[in-house]
Parts: structure tokens; C-alpha cells; sequence
């Protein structure tokens, strides 16, 4: 019985593993709170479902935010600096429009989903690629507080 408890422990510690997060080594934890009343012109995009709005207030995130409303007052909200290479005059991302589901990074043309934060266009050659960086995105009254 002893030999048998020794053993399953032994199995227990060899699954544990140490690699408890995997955190993206080009952008960096900032901290940050920042308000947006929907009834001001610029984020009144936001009253409608699928709309984005992007935030390129140097106060928020490392390269700005792109905030979505995903529905049934639920909204998430990614950095604008392309998560795959370190920050620089081409990382950050691109949007068409506010109607655009997707915002696309001008140095090597990833592509990255505004619902989701996935990048859609993963190339198949074996690297490891990062998808959008998430922070909370709160709705409270008629205001989204987007923080980190």
C-alpha cells in the first residue's frame, strides 16, 4: 500500500508543471484606467454591436486600445500594439472602420479578430504566435471603464 500511495505521488509531481502562464515577451504589464461615456460623439460607435472604437490615448495600453461592443452590453477590449514582434513605427494595429471586425498589423500584415483578440491568419510554420492582449473591459451605467 505504501509502495502504491509512493508511487501516485511521484505521478503527481511529474504532471505539475511550472509553466503556469505563458506571457507575451514584447509587450509589457501597464496600468491603467480609463472612461468612456457613450454619449460623447466619439465613442457613441460603441451603442451598436460589432462596432470598434480605437483609443490612441498614450494614457491607455502601450500603443492605444481597440474597444468593441460584442453585445448584450458586454464589450472587450485589446492593445493596438501588435502582439508578435517588439513595439515600433509599424506595430500598431490597423482598422478599416469602425464596421471592421478585424484590425491588421502594417509591418508583416497579421490579422487579428476585434471579438475575439485570435489572429486569423497564423501562419503554419512551426514559431509560436501570440494572439491580442485583453484587458477588463467594464460596462456600468451608459460607461465603459476599459483597465488593466
Amino acid at each position: 500500500m505504501k509502495r502504491i500511495f509512493s508511487l501516485i505521488l511521484f505521478i503527481l509531481i511529474l504532471a505539475c508543471s511550472n509553466n503556469a502562464t505563458n506571457r507575451n515577451p514584447y509587450l509589457q504589464e501597464v496600468s491603467f484606467r480609463f472612461d468612456l461615456n457613450l454619449n460623447l460623439p466619439q465613442y457613441n460607435p460603441l451603442t451598436t454591436t460589432g462596432n470598434s472604437v480605437f483609443i490612441g490615448n498614450s494614457a491607455v495600453g502601450t500603443r492605444g486600445v481597440f474597444v468593441t461592443n460584442v453585445g448584450f452590453n458586454t464589450f472587450r477590449a485589446f492593445e493596438a500594439s501588435c502582439p508578435n514582434h517588439v513595439p515600433n513605427q509599424c506595430s500598431t494595429l490597423n482598422q478599416k472602420n469602425t464596421y471592421a471586425t478585424n484590425a491588421t498589423c502594417p509591418c508583416e500584415a497579421y490579422a487579428y479578430s476585434l471579438f475575439t483578440g485570435q489572429m486569423t491568419n497564423r501562419p503554419q510554420d512551426g514559431n509560436r504566435y501570440y494572439d491580442l492582449l485583453e484587458y477588463r473591459a467594464q460596462y456600468s451605467g451608459n460607461t465603459v471603464i476599459i483597465s488593466n
